[in-house]
């Protein structure tokens, strides 16, 4: 047996045992309504710091994003670093993780990402963050719509006055939920036009470190055709940010039609840059 498919198993065990907790999760979020539950100890101990050992310390080779929406460092590239990377992440598109994952939160025909689009690692250091913002709303080839984010926190010894924790927004924007970044947490959210998110600005000199994974399905989640990039606004202190969101994002929704590009990467016969992970 791999270690890909043994780490399979392991997650396949551990959210089977965590059925009730997690559909309750789901079905009552609290302090926001987009729908999301999260497992701590999901992997053995010894496993989630093999994981976290794997990541390069200065984050060598990832594609670094810097702007007034974010601050980050994301790779898709899991060739170039330690297998157990390569293994946890495509642990999570696992046939029979997709499923329970999909019977769990009742959404029919999930996909995984085998391509990376919107998935891989994801470091964030010191001074590092990512404003609200809702996904964009298909994959590359804009065939199927995004609907799970899986975030899998791996850095040891997470503090909240780290830094660097998730947001779950209110529809204004205004109050947020946060979700600790702790080490051996998963973390699954839905993906609407209404799930706003981000990360915290990181403060801690340790790197914060990161799984990602996306669901797609074929179906629309509100049954009804919709497209957009990924829409960002700032925090409710950042005024000038948000008005200048009200811009920014239609712009790029409209560029993204017109040149036929993703976020991050270009749609048909394109070089593929890297993904927008959290």
């Amino acid at each position: 047996m791999s270690q890909q498919e043994t780490i399979a198993d392991l997650l396949l065990a551990r959210l089977v045992s965590e059925r009730e907790n997690i559909e309750t999760q789901w079905r009552n979020p609290v302090g926001t309504k987009t729908r999301h539950f999260v497992v701590d100890d999901l992997l053995p101990r010894g496993d989630c710091d093999a994981i976290f050992q794997a990541f390069p310390r200065d984050a060598e080779g990832f594609f670094s994003r810097d702007s007034f929406r974010e601050k980050k460092r994301t790779s898709a590239d899991l060739g170039a670093y330690p297998t157990i990377l390569n293994d946890i992440t495509y642990a999570f598109q696992d046939p029979r993780i997709v499923e329970i994952v999909g019977s769990l939160t009742g959404i029919d025909h999930l996909e995984p990402d085998p391509k990376l689009y919107a998935g891989g690692l994801s470091m964030m250091f010191e001074g590092d963050f990512l404003n609200p913002h809702v996904d964009n709303s298909h994959d590359a080839e804009r065939e199927r719509y995004r609907r799970l984010n899986l975030l899998y926190y791996v850095s040891p010894d997470w503090k909240t006055q780290n830094g660097g924790n998730f947001e779950l927004w209110d529809d204004n924007r205004k109050i947020s939920k946060t979700v600790l970044s702790a080490a051996n947490r998963l973390l699954v959210m839905e993906t609407t036009r209404w799930s706003w998110h981000s990360v915290s600005p990181v403060v801690a000199e340790t790197a914060r470190c990161c799984i990602s994974n996306y669901y797609f399905s074929q179906n629309s989640p509100v049954q009804a055709d919709y497209f957009h990039v990924t829409s960002f606004t700032g925090r409710p202190e950042q005024y000038l940010r948000r008005l200048l969101s009200l811009v920014d994002n239609p712009l790029r929704s409209l560029l993204s039609k017109i040149l036929k590009t993703g976020r991050g990467k270009k749609l048909v016969n394109g070089p593929a840059e890297q993904p927008s992970s959290k």
